[in-house]
């Protein structure tokens, strides 16, 4: 089942951790509006851009999903109200750090986070969406004395 041209339901569901233990990992039907909306307004445009196809390394997460993986309570990829994804590439078409520049730069987002990597390249991209409200947060995530920090990017 495809839920917009390059997304599929199965990439949305997708988490080895969900499958290795046995946790459900099924959006309702207001959270998939909320991730079609995320696909259409962010993933497809940047899809477009880049010409070639794109990592979604997590997409959705179930709450009991979220906890196990020691996610953030307030985490955008299980909310009601949006949509996360953290996205890569994989397959060498832009990197990360270009993917990041065009959607601060070109599309509207809630937040955007430039996730660990170096200071010329993360090594993966967190972009959520929400229905209405869209904040345009930008931030860097990186880990200061073993612990996660995240500042504002600059």
């Amino acid at each position: 089942m495809k839920v917009t041209e390059h997304v599929s339901y199965k990439e949305v569901t997708k988490s080895n951790t969900a499958t290795r233990k046995g946790i459900e990992n099924i959006p309702s039907g207001e959270q998939m509006e909320n991730i079609k909306l995320l696909c259409e307004n962010v993933f497809e445009p940047l899809r477009n851009h880049v010409g070639g196809p794109i990592a979604i390394n997590s997409l959705f997460r179930s709450l009991k999903l979220n906890i196990a993986i020691g996610g953030a309570a307030s985490s955008q990829h299980c909310a009601n109200n949006g949509a996360a994804m953290d996205i890569d590439d994989t397959y060498g078409s832009m990197s990360n750090a270009d993917m990041f520049e065009f959607i601060k730069n070109s599309l509207d987002f809630d937040q955007l986070i430039w996730e660990f990597g170096t200071n010329k390249n993360p090594d993966w991209v967190h972009v959520s969406y929400k229905t209405r409200g869209n904040r345009k947060q930008i931030l860097k995530c990186s880990k200061v004395k073993g612990k996660t920090v995240y500042s504002i990017y600059s």
